[in-house]
């Protein structure tokens, strides 16, 4: 069994690496735990959280919006709501040439309970407060260029 390494306590050597891998998907270790440790893992960056949170104040964000707010490229927003969406915490829609966000947890489910505390750790701090102020302002001063552009016939983003 050296060819796998060592291992503590030599537990492949007693029970050899077959008996210990069937136990583990006899006991359901292998998936879930795979799983959970996806869902701790999104969560583990100051991006994805900050996306999350901007999210949960709105229905839907263009990418354009959670850019403005964050202060970061087009590239790495979309990267990392793309990691968002193959996880299953967004679900994305085309509009024109934007995309748009919104949260698509289920009720109930373990992404929906991380989120709801999420929600409650965050409320309380001063530094996501200030998210959402910005987002507000981001979004009224994006309402306020639409009007202006619509007069003078500019293009500007149509995105809501």
């Amino acid at each position: 069994m050296e060819e796998f390494g060592p291992c503590p306590g030599g537990i492949l050597r007693i029970f050899g690496i077959k008996n210990f891998i069937d136990n583990m998907r006899l006991s359901g270790y292998k998936k879930p735990m795979k799983s959970e440790a996806r869902l701790f893992k999104s969560l583990a960056d100051e991006t994805r959280l900050k996306i999350l949170w901007l999210l949960m104040a709105r229905e839907e964000l263009c990418v354009c919006d959670i850019m403005g707010v964050l202060g970061i490229t087009q590239s790495k927003a979309s990267r990392h709501l793309r990691y968002l969406y193959h996880l299953g915490w967004v679900n994305d829609r085309r509009e024109g040439v934007w995309m748009n966000y919104r949260l698509s947890v289920a009720p109930g489910s373990p992404e929906d309970k991380q989120l709801k505390l999420l929600a409650e750790i965050l409320d309380s701090r001063p530094e996501a407060q200030a998210l959402k102020d910005r987002l507000a302002q981001w979004l009224a001063a994006k309402g306020q260029s639409k009007e202006g552009a619509a007069s003078e016939g500019a293009a500007a983003c149509q995105c809501s």
